[in-house]
């Protein structure tokens, strides 16, 4: 019986269809009518997406189990960091994207972390990697982001160093999880939100489910859907601000090796890209530079997106080595 649009699905309904979904994933390939069923699913309703990454860590947490043994699946291995050559396939290639210009795909790289010790994480230029931690909560952290992680039997804490990085918390009443970023503590016991600390921009605190708890003393809490901007000047926190789905969806579509805009100048979109890749877009015409962008744009391809924006605004596309060159004067 299909069910009243005002119906709401109940959290344990969700998660059941996201195991169901990262079973299906894990079996091979999805076809494309599965493809197209699944980005519909996670489409519909905020709290879809975080159940599939929940089920994500856990059937990592199996496989890690089967390979280790039941007596050792969740004893913590020695801390030690890794070198950047011996990085762990993922098992998975995130979603490949074809726009307008070309495809391009991202790679999401698995690395399973046991954190009894301190424990430091960096990605590179254009590089995105999920950390599962021995209790199962996990990290993604986005391009050029580092990270130290310290677990011990009282607190599990993570220090974001730079970068920008998405948390999910499962509960653990007796350790809570602590962020610390751009020199602000950040609390919760279960939660999914991002952190995102880059030069020359204010801290960016953004909860997608569950509560966080912002600062000390008379500490302000953000509840679920709200996002924080802290000036670099400090001074007051200042109030949480309440996001639509579809405005989390776009913060967050790196998640998948994607860029969402949504009105952004061209400009704003160019600096975007550099955040993922050694190609630069350099726009010779200020009047271009103004025109506001919308859609959504593999993070990895600076060539098809400029391929794209030349088509849509009439624009010259020149690249010169690691520049695209962009211009409606006629000048290159």
């Amino acid at each position: 019986m299909p069910r009243p649009m005002a119906e709401r699905e109940s959290s344990r309904e969700i998660e059941a269809r996201a195991a169901d979904w990262a079973a299906r994933r894990d079996r091979g390939p999805l076809s494309d009518a599965e493809a197209h069923a699944l980005a519909d699913w996670l489409a519909g309703d905020p709290r879809h997406r975080g159940a599939l990454l929940r089920a994500d860590a856990l059937a990592l947490l199996s496989e890690k189990a089967r390979a280790l043994g039941v007596q050792g699946a969740f004893q913590a291995p020695v801390a030690r960091r890794r070198r950047p050559s011996a990085r762990v396939p993922s098992r998975r290639t995130v979603l490949a994207w074809t726009g307008a210009g070309g495809a391009a795909a991202a790679s999401l790289a698995l690395l399973g972390l046991g954190a009894s010790a301190a424990q430091a994480v960096t990605t590179g230029l254009g590089e995105v990697r999920r950390i599962t931690l021995d209790d199962g909560s996990t990290i993604l952290m986005n391009t050029r982001t580092s990270l130290r992680i310290r677990y011990d039997a009282r607190v599990r804490q993570v220090d974001l160093l730079y970068g920008e990085a998405y948390f999910t918390v499962l509960h653990d009443a007796r350790r809570p999880f602590l962020v610390a970023a751009g020199g602000l503590p950040l609390r919760t016991t279960q939660a999914m939100f991002r952190v995102r600390d880059l030069d020359h921009a204010p801290l960016d605190v953004l909860v997608d489910q569950g509560r966080v708890t912002l600062g000390q003393g008379a500490a302000v809490v953000m509840p679920a859907q709200t996002q924080t901007l802290f000036p670099a000047a400090g001074g007051a926190t200042p109030v949480p601000q309440a996001i639509a789905p579809d405005r989390i969806t776009r913060e967050l579509a790196w998640r998948d090796g994607k860029i969402a805009f949504e009105g952004e100048r061209l400009d704003q979109a160019a600096a975007q890209f550099a955040r993922y890749s050694r190609t630069r877009i350099d726009i010779a015409d200020p009047a271009l530079a103004r025109e506001p962008v919308t859609g959504l744009f593999a993070a990895g391809d600076p060539v098809g997106f400029g391929r794209a924006v030349a088509g849509i605004f009439g624009a010259r596309l020149e690249r010169v080595g690691d520049t695209v060159r962009l211009s409606r004067s006629g000048r290159a």
